[in-house]
């Protein structure tokens, strides 16, 4: 099936309509988090992962469940990709219990491919994102540095040298800011 074909055929409707009970959460960077969630999708599709339906679904509700408290259950009659898309969501979803690092390091050793392309993705998305007007020179470097041990070594994972350069880019274009 070509590209043209594949995309005809994806249905995302039901996620978008779902992903829309996000624009009530703002970004600290300002808009909100369904702003947030599209720009990944269009990352996603920007990178030509059109013939992955549950990656492109889960990108529209991936932080849904953490940053709104979603219940898991009312995303899995959305269409019969439901129940893999919460399964994937749930493996990008950080634990009260997990640290921060203990949540990349999670996903960089065990995470799943689709878990590792969707936290590239997510983190690009947050990396255009990260500006001295809304975060101090501490978190930036902190951020780049877990960009640089753990999401940049998912992105090699994964085969994608196009994630690899954008990431790399954008860490030395933030750093260039601190």
């Amino acid at each position: 099936m070509d590209d043209l074909t594949i995309l005809k055929n994806l249905t995302l409707a039901p996620y978008i309509l779902k992903a829309t009970s996000l624009i009530c959460v703002s970004r600290k960077c300002g808009g909100n988090q369904f702003r947030h969630q599209f720009a990944t999708l269009g990352i996603l599709l920007d990178y030509k992962y059109y013939n992955d339906p549950i990656l492109l679904k889960s990108s529209l509700l991936h932080d849904a469940i953490e940053d709104m408290n979603m219940d898991p259950n009312s995303i899995l009659d959305l269409d019969e990709d439901g129940p893999s898309v919460i399964e994937l969501i749930k493996e990008v979803t950080k634990s009260d219990d997990e640290s921060k690092e203990e949540y990349l390091k999670r996903i960089l050793e065990t995470g799943s491919h689709r878990a590792k392309v969707l936290k590239c993705a997510d983190r690009i998305s947050n990396l255009t994102d990260l500006h001295l007007d809304t975060h101090t020179y501490g978190k930036i470097s902190i951020y780049l540095d877990q960009t640089e041990k753990y999401i940049i070594p998912m992105a090699l994972a994964v085969k994608n040298i196009d994630f690899v350069k954008e990431l790399a880019d954008l860490v030395i274009q933030r750093r260039l800011l601190i």
